[in-house]
Parts: C-alpha cells; structure tokens; sequence
C-alpha cells in the first residue's frame, strides 16, 4: 500500500515586485487570473513609485514553488495625512487575488504585521478579496460606483448609444472647431498634464506629479495613451486611458474652463469610445466615481449603469481612522482655498502634497 502524499505548505512571504524575476512570476500569475487590473501589475506598482517615491512592496503566498496569492501595496508616505499601505496605490482597484485552496486570512494577517512593521497605521484595500468580519477591518460599499458598458459595432450605432439628453451635448461638441490626437509624444504629455493641472485646480483637488503620468506611460507602452482635444490650436481636454483585457479606462482626465462651453469634455468621451473600439477594445470603463458625485451623475447621464464597489480598511489599535478623502467635510475649507489659488502655485505646490494622497 503506497503511503499517502503529505500534503504541500502554504508560505507567505514579502517581496519587491520591481525586481525582474518575481514581475515576470507576478505577471505570469495575473494573466490567469479572472479578476487581475491594471492596478495589479508590477508595472504599475513601479510607475507609482518612479513617480511618487512611494516605496513598492506585495505579499505572495506561494506552495511548491507556485504564487497562490497575491497582494500589492504602495507604501504611502505622507506628512499631511501620515502612512498608508495602499492596495493599489493611486488606483481604483486592487486588493488581494487568490485561487483555489489559498489561505486568504493568512495574507490579511501577514499585511497587518507588515504594515505594524513599517510604520504604517492604516491599510486600504480597493477591492478585490475582502476580509469579512476580521477584527480591525472595516468594510464599505456605499462609497463609490464603477461604472462598464460594452462599445458599440460602429461610429453611428456608438452616438446612437448614448441616452438622448447626453446625446445632445455630444453632438454639439461635434460641431464645434475642434481637433483631436492622439499620442504619448512630449507634446501629447505637456497639453494633457497642463489642462489637467487646471481641472484638479478648479476642483480643490491637489495635482499629482507629472512624473506619475510620464512613468505610467512609459511602463505601459502600447496600454497607455493620451487623448487631446484643442480649439483654436489650444488644449481645452484631455484624458490618460489605460487598456486592459478588451476595456478602454479613462484615467486621468478633464478640461479647462473653456471646454464647458464647448463642450469639449462630451466631443473627448465620445472620441475615446471610438478610438477604443478601432484599438479591438470591446467595453468602455468609465472607472470609479464617489456614489452621488457629479461625476457619478455624469456617467449616469451617458447610460452607465452604476456598480456598487467593495472597499476595506484597517486601523492599527489606538490610531485614529486615515482621512484624506477630498470630499470630507473636515477638508472643505482647504478645498475651498486651493480652487482660489493662482494655477502656477498650485501646480508648485500640489504634486508635494498629492504624492502621499494615495
């Protein structure tokens, strides 16, 4: 009678997935697995970190040599808001992936005694697998929406799409004096990170470094682009798109204060879709928004159906709960003094207190 097999441990360990060897194990891990983002990959990790000097750290659970778990962190540092291990860092997804058979309490385990280790009092998990009732943790899923539609076969059956009202302003849009390009050239990057300075300006909203922008670029290649649009030569939109398993996700974007009346903003979504769907794209994510926000009721008004999203959080025992969400009403009175400032002392002073938002 043969002896039974042992059966395999389970280990979890703590690596730096900017090292060569362990992104391409990572990303071998992620092309298999169902629910992997963007905000996943060791790419973006490292963009964060080349962009915002927040150190790039994950948790893997491995057996026989296999990843079973996954779980990625941006340690964030900052002197406004303290520390953070953020899963993922600047993104709206992220969290722990697992398979079959994986241990998920031990990964929740091993990130509270690394973030104790580090220094860091909170952690924020953006998704993925969440973990339920554990002591510490919180749980919220009232927060914000994600919002995914499937693009339509053609250019009239896309406008078609859109609900009426919308509809409208888009086709204003279409027939203003507007041009389009598209491109991750220099000249792509400074139109897109200027009007983007000026919309989080307006908003009250600190503007990340352009270096984040420069490196997710770079470090995405063909998955990553920049879409512009001008009037009279000038850029009054534009947006950052990352591409992602057949889905168009308009990161980073917005429009000066022109592009209102031109509806410029309409005229960019519309030419994304578009563009999307002649790059083989086959969904339009138009990502996360605060549940009840303007942009929330945006995305409503162009047909998207809100999601509810899945977030925790966890606080160190005898630390105060981590607040740096701009919609808080303890930072109204901060918001209202950044949207008065002059845009080049905001675009000064911005990216120093954005790099640790997170």
């Amino acid at each position: 009678m043969n002896a039974p097999f042992a059966p395999t441990h389970e280990s979890v360990r703590l690596i730096r997935p900017a090292d060569a060897g362990q992104a391409s194990r990572i990303e071998a891990f992620l092309a298999a697995h169902p629910r992997a983002t963007p905000f996943h990959r060791p790419a973006w990790l490292a963009a964060v970190a080349a962009g915002t000097g927040n150190a790039a750290l994950a948790l893997v659970a491995e057996r026989d040599g296999a990843i079973t778990a996954y779980l990625p962190f941006s340690e964030i540092h900052s002197p406004v808001f303290g520390r953070l291990l953020a899963s993922s860092g600047f993104a709206v997804c992220g969290g722990l992936l697992t398979t079959p058979g994986s241990d998920a309490g031990a990964m929740f385990a091993a990130a509270e005694e690394t973030a104790l280790r580090r220094s860091c009092p909170a952690i924020e998990l953006r998704g993925g697998e969440l973990p339920g009732a554990r002591a510490g943790w919180r749980i919220r899923t009232d927060s914000h929406c994600g919002f995914i539609a499937p693009l339509a076969v053609d250019d009239d059956a896309q406008l078609l799409a859109v609900p009426r009202k919308q509809r409208a302003e888009v086709r204003k849009g279409l027939a203003q004096s507007l041009t389009v390009e598209t491109g991750t050239a220099e000249a792509d990057r400074a139109a897109h990170y200027a009007v983007y300075a000026e919309s989080v300006r307006n908003l009250g909203t600190p503007v990340f470094p352009r270096a984040l922008f420069d490196a997710v670029l770079d470090r995405f290649g063909p998955d990553a682009d920049i879409l512009t649009v001008r009037h009279e030569g000038r850029p009054v939109a534009s947006v950052l798109s990352l591409y992602h398993r057949g889905a168009v996700m308009p990161y980073w974007g917005g429009g000066t204060r022109a592009a209102r009346g031109l509806r410029a903003n309409d005229r960019m979504y519309f030419e994304l879709m578009l563009h999307a769907r002649r790059k083989g794209c086959t969904h339009f994510d138009f990502g996360r928004s605060k549940t009840g926000s303007g942009a929330y009721d945006f995305k409503r008004n162009w047909g998207f159906v809100p999601e509810p999203l899945s977030y925790a959080t966890w606080t160190a025992p005898g630390q105060p709960p981590r607040d740096a969400d701009p919609t808080s009403a303890r930072h109204a009175l901060q918001i209202a003094l950044w949207q008065r400032l002059p845009l080049a002392v905001a675009n000064r002073l911005g990216p120093w207190i954005a790099r640790g938002l997170g």
